[in-house]
């Protein structure tokens, strides 16, 4: 693997032909976690699917839609046509010196146009390829099991959210009382408005600091991470491989 910190010397003589682009974003964690935590997670991501494909890893993009975040002061939200654009401007850079290859994942749940991106992407341009890695989709539930999270009721800014800062950034966290139960009927709306409309304190989810020691949040932490990225970098390369060769030789 190497990364945006090697030479250009380096990284012509290795022979990699894969590049990994992650996007993670800047938005609000409740009133008591960092704003730059989708960072840190797609960070780790392009890392370790850099490792698993031997490829070349790009700084993680800061920004991303974030638009349910929109009303809590400090978050940054771009249109999906904005970071489409921007992330195809780059795979073309990448495909002039020779990248056939692509990985595109993202730290932030909110990233729905990676969908239909990637699947324009590769129509408009038969000669590479263009993937997600969610070839593995029963990751999340390993993850809550090994990191024992059983019936987790979060979707940002709860328990899980903090148990990964303590992992990533414990010296960015507060740990005080956050987020409250949310009303099911209230998940119809998620997509529709701010969530600010929809919660307490911009948590679906909550926290009792009470319940866990500093240690013990940051083991779930890098317990359910580290499941959860190893299982979906198991057989990345064969499927990216594989879906290379059907598109370009088929």
């Amino acid at each position: 693997m190497l990364n945006y910190t090697n030479t250009t010397k380096e990284l012509s003589e290795s022979g990699i032909d894969t590049a990994i682009i992650s996007v993670g974003a800047t938005e609000q964690f409740g009133p008591y976690l960092p704003m730059h935590l989708d960072n840190l997670i797609a960070e780790r991501y392009a890392e370790e699917y850099g490792k698993a494909l031997n490829a070349y890893v790009l700084p993680t993009l800061p920004f991303n839609t974030s638009e349910e975040h929109a009303n809590f002061k400090g978050t940054v939200t771009i249109s999906p046509n904005l970071i489409s654009t921007m992330l195809e401007e780059i795979i073309i850079s990448l495909m002039r010196q020779g990248f056939k290859k692509f990985v595109v994942c993202s730290g932030h749940g909110g990233s729905y146009w990676e969908g239909a991106f990637i699947k324009h992407i590769n129509y408009k341009y038969p000669e590479i390829i263009v993937i997600h890695p969610h070839h593995n989709h029963d990751a999340w539930v390993l993850a809550i099991q090994a990191a024992e999270l059983e019936g987790l009721d979060e979707m940002h800014g709860g328990l899980l959210s903090v148990c990964t800062a303590m992992w990533l950034c414990p010296d960015k966290v507060k740990l005080e009382s956050m987020g409250s139960s949310i009303p099911i009927e209230n998940k119809k709306y998620a997509d529709f408005m701010g969530w600010d409309k929809l919660t307490s304190d911009g948590c679906w989810g909550s926290f009792e600091p009470e319940l866990y020691t500093t240690e013990e949040l940051a083991q779930k932490g890098m317990i359910f991470w580290s499941t959860y990225m190893k299982r979906k970098a198991e057989g990345l390369k064969e499927l990216l491989e594989d879906a290379y060769h059907k598109k370009t030789c088929g």
